[in-house]
């Protein structure tokens, strides 16, 4: 009875860890795009600044997807710890 429990507990756990890796991914799905619609945006009413917002959002997004990557190790961590 104990057992059947104790598996129970890390079939949820898992369940819940593939959750939050694609709750992280999507999350960095919807920023990414968000940052580039708002960059071509920015970039079509003033096209002289184009070169100073594409490094922008170039950085912005490579922070957004650092932070994703960071959340699904981390659950990929507690998945096999």
């Amino acid at each position: 009875m104990f057992l059947l429990a104790l598996l129970e507990a890390a079939a949820l756990a898992k369940l819940g860890l593939s959750i939050g890796a694609g709750l992280a991914t999507i999350g960095a799905a919807l920023g990414i795009g968000r940052i580039g619609s708002s960059a071509m945006e920015a970039i079509a009413r003033q096209p002289e600044a184009a070169d100073t917002i594409r490094t922008n959002m170039i950085v912005i997004a490579a922070l957004v997807e650092g932070v994703a990557l960071f959340a699904v190790i981390v659950c990929l961590l507690c998945l096999f710890l």
